[in-house]
């Protein structure tokens, strides 16, 4: 099982909100609607890029932009981390089951840290971060790379992610497909499993992907 993290197992995206508009707000902008849904899912880089280019301001330096957000949302993380409707109980299952379980995160290792005083550290076998990648998601590399550390052939593995972007990575790598849209809604796609919430998903279901 590789499980993404923000948006998928914790409720975190909202935290991002707030962190994202604040950084908006101290470069004199506001960031727009659009550019917020594009951010969702992509590594940081990327993210802060498209953040000075909504803005306007695409001189600004990406690595300080994300120092910034980086400091801000370990501070929310250490606050205000909430599970996803239906998470809690799947990843339980999933542990109880012995099944190879990794994280598979765009976020970085420190926040990753931060995350799993919520998310329980044992309730992984792998953690793969987004600053421990060449690639990071859309990219096939973060997939890829959990299941050859698990030791399981990517094809045997089920991602579950909410977002395009997550989604487009896991597809990539070969792995069955469980998209669990949180913040912007996913269009249909061939291959991929869509729930409203992790609420309607069990062993059997994850199984059934795998057919």
């Amino acid at each position: 099982m590789l499980f993404d993290m923000d948006g998928t197992l914790v409720d975190s995206e909202r935290l991002w909100d707030v962190a994202l508009a604040e950084l908006a707000e101290t470069y004199g902008g506001t960031l727009s609607g659009a550019a917020r849904r594009a951010i969702v899912g992509t590594g940081m880089a990327d993210s802060m890029r498209i953040l000075h280019d909504d803005l306007g301001q695409p001189y600004r330096d990406p690595a300080a932009s994300a120092a910034w957000i980086n400091a801000r949302i370990l501070e929310l993380f250490r606050t205000g981390l909430r599970w996803r409707p239906g998470a809690l109980a799947l990843l339980g299952a999933v542990r109880a089951a012995r099944i190879p379980t990794a994280l598979v995160t765009s976020s970085g290792r420190a926040l990753v840290e931060i995350a799993l005083d919520t998310l329980g550290r044992d309730s992984f076998d792998v953690v793969v971060c987004g600053d421990e990648v060449d690639a990071t998601k859309p990219h096939p590399e973060p997939y890829l790379t959990a299941a050859r550390l698990l030791g399981v052939p990517i094809e045997r593995c089920v991602a579950i992610e909410d977002s395009a972007t997550g989604v487009a990575s896991a597809v990539a790598a070969g792995a069955a497909v469980l998209a669990v849209p949180a913040e912007v809604p996913l269009a249909p796609s061939d291959g991929v499993h869509q729930l409203e919430s992790l609420l309607a998903a069990d062993l059997d279901l994850l199984a059934g992907l795998l057919r």
